[in-house]
């Protein structure tokens, strides 16, 4: 409400002792400013979606998104999809295969590099290759869960590839036991 001049005499001046607490700084005083911290832009990585979904195709995602962004992406399920065995928290990497079966389809494995040569009668092509796998391919394998699969991934990535089978046991959480449950189903080729 408007007072005309004269009434509303009831406000109260400012609290000048406001003022007093504020510090400005002295002629020689440096101030110092500190830039915000360097964001750094997500990393892109390129996953390819199969299946059933709407538009299966190659998108580009960023570093840190999961599977279920990928299905989004794609435009979602089609009607007959069977998403009960996809693990739609599973963090994507680069050139990660998603695949969305039909119901009743039995999902195919992806992830060899195109220079292997897959012989049905070679028992080596049913190995998983610790080099080239993902975390769903590495959490096929006897005593490793979410966290072994991630490590290896992440080992392999900071120390490069491995040169024996052996050297899977210099990956943080997997001992010798674990090794040994699991060599006979594992190659670095």
């Amino acid at each position: 409400m408007f007072f005309p001049r004269g009434q509303g005499d009831d406000e109260l001046p400012p609290d000048e002792s406001l003022y007093d607490s504020l510090e400005t700084p002295s002629e020689n005083e440096v101030i110092e400013v500190v830039p915000e911290a360097v964001i750094q832009p997500p990393s892109i990585i390129v996953v390819d979606v199969k299946g059933a979904v709407l538009h299966p195709n190659v998108y580009t995602l960023q570093e840190g998104q999961r599977l279920i962004d990928a299905i989004t992406a794609a435009g979602g399920y089609t009607a007959d999809a069977d998403s009960r065995l996809l693990n739609h928290a599973l963090r994507l990497t680069d050139e990660s295969v998603v695949y969305v079966p039909l119901v009743g389809e039995e999902i195919p494995l992806y992830g060899q590099s195109a220079n292997e040569v897959t012989n049905p009668n070679d028992s080596a092509s049913s190995l998983v290759n610790i080099n080239t796998a993902d975390e769903t391919q590495l959490m096929t394998l006897t005593g490793i869960g979410p966290a072994k699969a991630g490590a290896i991934i992440k080992y392999r990535t900071e120390q490069g590839a491995f040169q024996t089978i052996e050297d899977l046991t210099k990956v943080s959480g997997i001992g010798q036991k674990t090794f040994e449950s699991l060599s006979e189903a594992i190659t670095v080729n």
